[in-house]
């Protein structure tokens, strides 16, 4: 199928069908209020098992924080190319690189580039911040001070709903061991039908926090598995994605999820993420307690960095990159 003379992708496609055709639904909104009450543990559990994602409220980082920091991008991606191409990296799939800055993700021969501009920052602060930009410098290590310890209660909460009762010195490597925060700028596209701003994939984290602005253009794949739902901006708010590293250790009690990401025509888009990873060195499967009562593993255990190496090497689509892992 063509539109003009660009030839559309199938991903394009059945998104567009599916989002148009789509099953009215939405996301948890989660209000963090209570954080440790029941109730609100339950709900942030059961949302990790039915969709894989859910917003957040009240998770108590201030909202000049956000906003700093979403300005900070702005003013990143504002400069001069020749100012942001010095911090390019040709190897995108170096895990634990300080810092990158790459822009339309994807190999020439493929049908579709994705329409996005991205910057990592990655590795230790204390010792590496001096590398970034100075016009996000400060505003990435202020947000770290929040949102790192946000990420570990969310954690504890959802290894709580495995009967994994808290994250010790055994345990942080594989759940917390590599943390960086992505900037994605999404300049408006003169043809959006015709590209994404990034193509459905599931994430290769244990969890990953998302901080939009209010254009919009994020979309998860519905409970029924053929609609897509548009994840709506909320002022402050937060996402919360399960990433594939918690479906493998809990052995498919929590789901990944599958999520792409619409360009406008006429706005620009921003989007900031943490990613809380394992370390490369940690082995990755499934909890001992999902196995104890004799339920057969799903997945086997690897070599976190081998399947770090897979997941952007290969680039699959949706939840592919679980095919790896699995028996």
């Amino acid at each position: 199928m063509t539109s003009s003379k660009f030839e559309i992708n199938d991903d394009i496609l059945d998104f567009v069908i599916k989002k148009a055709n789509g099953i009215k639904e939405s996301i948890p909104t989660i209000d963090l209020s209570n954080f440790y009450d029941l109730n609100v543990e339950k709900s942030i559990q059961e949302a990790a098992a039915k969709w894989g994602c859910f917003q957040i409220i009240n998770h108590e980082i201030p909202i000049e924080v956000l906003e700093d920091l979403k300005d900070a991008t702005h003013k990143f991606f504002e400069l001069p190319a020749e100012e942001k191409v010095k911090y390019c990296k040709d190897n995108y799939s170096a895990g634990e690189s300080v810092l990158m800055f790459w822009s339309a993700i994807g190999e020439k021969n493929e049908k579709v580039l994705e329409w996005r501009d991205s910057i990592k920052h990655g590795r230790n602060p204390q010792n590496d911040s001096n590398l970034w930009p100075p016009q996000t410098r400060y505003q990435v290590l202020e947000y770290q001070k929040w949102v790192k310890p946000l990420a570990k209660k969310l954690l504890e909460v959802l290894l709580k709903g495995l009967n994994v009762n808290e994250i010790d010195e055994s345990l942080e490597p594989l759940l917390m061991g590599t943390m960086n925060i992505n900037m994605n700028y999404y300049p408006p596209c003169p043809n959006p039908s015709i590209t994404m701003g990034a193509r459905r994939h599931c994430d290769g984290s244990c969890i990953t926090l998302l901080f939009q602005d209010d254009t919009g253009g994020q979309y998860v794949r519905g409970t029924k598995g053929d609609n897509w739902i548009h994840v709506n901006p909320i002022k402050g708010a937060l996402a919360v994605n399960i990433g594939d590293l918690l479906q493998i250790m809990s052995n498919d009690r929590y789901k990944s999820i599958e999520h792409c990401v619409a360009v406008d025509s006429s706005r620009a888009r921003i989007s900031l993420l943490l990613f809380v990873k394992a370390s490369l060195d940690s082995v990755i499967g499934p909890f001992p307690q999902m196995l104890k009562d004799g339920e057969k593993p799903v997945y086997k255990h690897v070599l976190h960095s081998d399947y770090w190496d897979y997941f952007y090497r290969k680039r699959p689509s949706g939840k592919a990159s679980l095919d790896f892992v699995k028996i």
